[in-house]
């Protein structure tokens, strides 16, 4: 148990937060909404993951397979210049494959493919169009268990690319934990950084910044003013703020969140993934809350 435990710390952070879920959790449903406010368009996610770890002759090897699956729904006001039924609706697949095993020097090394879907499906069928693929290639060392060192801290170096994310480009992947004290943690990186406040055993709260979106596909194109043709959207997000998380039992968690949004920009592309229509993308208040078991 102790071996698996250490398993899913160690892939759980091979993950961007973006739309992406950790492969620390067992199972896990959300849902995220950002309010119009100001703006004209609303965005709801409903999110929900499940991932098995299999265990490989080599000690301390393993694969993790599993999915990871997303509705998301926008609401527009207004009469734009399009048929805005046509992005109103998106369905998020991805297949996750994990694969980690321990190198020298107290080294582990992680590696995660994950193939997928991304698309507005208004024809009902996925076709090459819809296919997106992310990776990441990570390289941990890990002293937060360690009798040997009086602060606990772990360091995660590599890097991240994701094609459903919202930044659809190689991301440094950079991540340093430490415990400076029995009730403060800090974690320092990219695309994640977070202040953790652990009031009790069951209790927690964290401030974080850190990295959000989605892109997808239009099966059908969307034509804008009769001139421009949009084959793809893009929402990406910056946010910043605080997580409170309740621990039910050791294994069943609760948490909910509630974010600036420090940059927001939601855009329609067309083949060549250009930019052609910026979207109002004024909101500034992004909330989340969901329950995940983790071994």
């Amino acid at each position: 148990m102790k071996k698996i435990k250490y398993l899913y710390l160690i892939l759980g952070l091979l993950i961007t937060n973006f739309t992406f879920a950790q492969l620390s959790d067992l199972a896990k449903i959300d849902y995220t909404i950002l309010p119009k406010g100001n703006s004209g368009i609303e965005y709801s996610r409903v999110r929900a993951l499940f991932n098995y770890p299999i265990k490989l002759k080599k000690e301390g090897t393993y694969i993790l397979v599993g999915l990871d699956y997303s509705n998301i729904m926008l609401s527009m006001d207004g009469n734009p210049s399009f048929n805005s039924e046509e992005i109103r609706d998106f369905q998020l697949l991805d297949f996750n494959i994990a694969y980690t095993t321990p190198l020298k020097n107290d080294w582990r090394l992680g590696v995660r493919l994950t193939p997928g879907f991304s698309s507005n499906l208004t024809v009902n069928n996925v076709n090459f169009e819809d296919a997106v693929f992310s990776g990441d290639l990570v390289f941990i060392k890990d002293k937060k268990e360690s009798k040997d060192v009086e602060k606990p801290w772990r360091l995660i170096i590599g890097a991240s690319y994701s094609g459903n994310r919202g930044f659809p480009f190689p991301l440094p992947f950079i991540s340093y934990y430490r415990k400076f004290d029995a009730k403060w943690s800090y974690n320092l990186g990219i695309p994640k950084t977070n202040l953790q406040y652990h009031a009790s055993t069951k209790h927690r709260f964290k401030l974080y910044a850190e990295l959000d979106g989605f892109t997808a596909n239009l099966q059908r194109g969307l034509l804008i003013e009769n001139t421009l043709d949009a084959e793809s959207i893009n929402m990406s997000l910056i946010l910043s703020g605080l997580q409170y998380e309740y621990h039910i039992t050791n294994h069943v968690q609760f948490y909910a969140r509630s974010s600036y949004v420090l940059s927001s920009t939601v855009n329609l592309r067309d083949n060549n993934k250009d930019n052609i229509r910026e979207l109002d993308s004024s909101n500034t208040l992004y909330l989340r809350t969901g329950i995940r078991i983790k071994i």
